[in-house]
């Protein structure tokens, strides 16, 4: 069974203010992505993920992993390490996926990351102010974690009925057939390269939620220039549940 904190891990108290969080939350926060020494650049961003566990436990969601590998040409799955244009890249495998709460844990080798603690998503109620740490730009300026503030403004079902017939596609109708889970809605700006950024406590770092998708206006091109303003998270218990999980890969 794994372990939800470790030598290195953020506990409750620890972090005496805000900035001295978010020092030791970008230690643990990735970029995940994929290696091949032939392209370029040889390193491909897809999201944001962060360490927990034993530090060899990545957290990250789920459309974050590529559905498919160049093997042939060696293109690798993996993690980045760093800041700025200084960053190392590590493999990682995945370990299981839920694709229901859009979640994946992949695990990687060598010295242990600082981690993150996991904490109980179902004692969240709404008012709470919590922070998330990731990469919204992605590698287009470097490898550099941004921070934002948020409130958790609702927690909602994760499929909202639709206002009209209209709109009720088959897509639609069968997600509304299943059983959904709540959901934390914040009151804050993320982007695409976000998802799969920790949510977390400003003052311990606790982990309470895994950025999921941005509410976005019109097209996906539009999520930079227009942002909603309205950014979706994945509560950590599920998070917290998958890291049980072995070989999950297909479901």
């Amino acid at each position: 069974m794994l372990l939800f904190c470790s030598i290195g891990a953020i506990v409750p108290g620890l972090a005496a203010d805000f900035p001295t969080t978010i020092a030791q939350v970008k230690q643990s926060v990735v970029g995940v992505g994929s290696f091949q020494k032939t392209r370029s650049p040889a390193v491909r961003f897809n999201g944001t993920g962060f360490a927990t566990g034993d530090g060899l436990q990545i957290i990250t969601n789920a459309h974050v992993v590529p559905s498919v590998l160049d093997t042939n040409n060696m293109e690798t799955l993996g993690i980045s390490i760093g800041h700025g244009v200084n960053f190392e890249f590590r493999p990682a495998v995945v370990v299981s996926i839920d694709r229901e709460h859009d979640l994946a844990h992949l695990a990687i080798s060598g010295k242990p990351l600082p981690a993150l603690q996991l904490g109980d998503s179902g004692q969240m109620q709404e008012g709470r102010e919590l922070a998330f740490t990731g990469y919204p730009l992605g590698m287009m300026l470097g490898l550099h974690p941004v921070t934002h503030r948020a409130l958790l403004s609702a927690i909602t079902p994760v499929v909202m009925p639709s206002l009209t017939s209209g709109k009720l596609k088959p897509g639609a109708i069968a997600a509304l057939q299943r059983d959904g889970f709540p959901i934390f809605q914040l009151d804050a700006t993320a982007y695409p390269g976000n998802s799969g950024s920790p949510v977390y406590d400003p003052a311990s770092g606790t982990v309470y939620g895994i950025i999921n998708m941005v509410f976005v206006k019109g097209l996906k091109e539009s999520a930079i220039t227009d942002p909603s303003g309205i950014t979706y998270a994945v509560p950590a218990n599920h998070a917290r549940d998958l890291l049980q999980r072995k070989d999950t890969r297909a479901k």
